[in-house]
């Protein structure tokens, strides 16, 4: 691997790490940010945990603000410096949770510095996926641009198993007072040391080619006006792109967050699981969901990202009510239950796998940190920022335990059609300048 391309995997990736590590924390403590935050009579229903997750809903929906705005910078100022600004936004606001006094202290306003808190996240995290996908595959060697993307969705499965290891280490070696006292704070802590480092990695980044080939083109040119900016100069040609991008990613998006973050909250209030078990779970979710990223993404390479991707889509559709059914049956064995949170983890990253280069090839170079980022923006933000709460307030009014199974089966069947549009053979073309 050349130094470029592997300093440009590095840097891209960690910033994601740190991004879905803590998102995937606060999920797992889900049920002790509400009792902290949102239940100041301790009353401990359902009612605080459905605040939380509009809390976490909320900042799903500053990520399209983030991703335009931080995209705009780095379509025009270039991706390494944009890559650091939004790592320094992520890791101020996640340490500052950490160190957030809760409404036992606080009262009324705790509850609103936090979801203050998260909008910030919410706005850097939105800066985050465009950049990394735009460094890791602008500087991918032709022919790998799948491996290389896929990178991305690896490093989200990284950082949501980090954050479960961790979870699994405070719940094993501290009380359950200890843990809701003061516990649950340390992960969130524990990013201003790893942000720090990731700053360091980017500020040794270099720019991309595909961006520097761009700045040259711009410099021949002489005037600003003859290299406008995509989104203004077509407007309707751009948002029909990404919009079709966020169909083609809503499927991953649902099903991803409902497997992989939201299912530890629903095996406790809906299946009477405990905090261990949940994590438990959790991992090996997110293991299967590793295990398959960077092979579907490498696959991708060889035969297209319609294919593997599709693939994904229609499996998820066939097994969301049977892996959920497993989960459910009281008589099933331990290891037949690990099996099928390992196989629903193991799906969602077939479709991860070659999503990032799928998206990086929709758009040219002058557009790509804004277009990528908007449609991964919007299509979380509906699907994933909210699939937490759509499940647990829906679950709440009709009493149904499969509302799980309904929501990954809809949004795959509609992302399976949309990706059914993909070019076969967009893999194997260069990505358009």
């Amino acid at each position: 691997m050349p130094p470029r391309s592997r300093g440009s995997l590095v840097a891209g990736s960690v910033g994601n790490f740190i991004e879905w590590y803590e998102f995937g924390v606060y999920g797992w403590f889900a049920t002790i940010i509400a009792a902290r935050f949102f239940d100041p009579a301790g009353t401990g229903g359902a009612e605080a945990l459905v605040k939380t997750y509009a809390s976490f809903a909320l900042a799903f929906f500053f990520r399209p603000v983030g991703a335009a705005l931080f995209g705009r910078i780095g379509d025009r100022a270039g991706r390494r410096p944009t890559l650091i600004l939004v790592i320094l936004l992520m890791t101020g606001a996640t340490t500052l949770i950490g160190l957030l006094p809760t409404y036992a202290t606080l009262g009324a306003a705790a509850p609103w510095m936090l979801t203050l808190l998260r909008a910030v996240q919410g706005l850097s995290a939105g800066g985050e996926f465009g950049g990394a996908v735009s460094v890791m595959t602008e500087c991918a060697p032709p022919g790998r641009r799948g491996l290389y993307g896929a990178w991305q969705s690896f490093t989200v499965a990284l950082g949501l198993l980090g954050g479960a290891g961790v979870a699994a280490l405070l719940a094993t070696i501290l009380t359950q007072d200890q843990l809701e006292g003061w516990g649950w704070r340390v992960p969130f802590l524990l990013t201003l040391p790893m942000g720090l480092g990731a700053l360091w990695l980017r500020l040794r980044l270099e720019e991309t080619p595909s961006f520097r080939r761009q700045e040259a083109a711009r410099s021949v040119a002489a005037a600003p006006r003859k290299a406008p900016h995509p989104v203004t100069a077509a407007p309707g040609e751009a948002a029909r792109a990404i919009v079709l991008a966020a169909g083609r990613l809503m499927g991953w998006s649902a099903a991803g967050y409902t497997f992989l973050v939201v299912l530890p909250s629903y095996l406790q209030s809906s299946l009477n699981a405990s905090f261990r078990q949940a994590l438990v779970a959790t991992v090996l979710g997110n293991l299967g969901f590793a295990a398959t990223i960077l092979p579907a993404g490498a696959l991708s390479d060889r035969v297209g990202r319609r294919a593997v991707m599709v693939a994904g889509a229609a499996l998820a559709v066939l097994l969301a009510f049977p892996l959920l059914g497993v989960l459910r049956d009281p008589s099933t064995g331990a290891v037949a239950k690990g099996l099928a949170v390992f196989a629903a983890g193991a799906v969602v990253g077939l479709m991860a796998g070659p999503g990032p280069a799928m998206l990086a090839e929709m758009f040219p170079t002058h557009v790509r940190y804004t277009g990528l980022g908007l449609a991964y923006a919007l299509s979380n933000a509906v699907f994933s920022g909210c699939a937490g709460l759509i499940v647990t307030w829906t679950i709440e009014r009709t009493g149904s335990v499969d509302v799980p199974a309904y929501y990954v089966a809809a949004t795959c069947a509609v992302s399976a059609l949309a990706l059914a549009t993909l070019p076969g053979d967009g893999h194997r073309h260069a990505l358009r300048d």
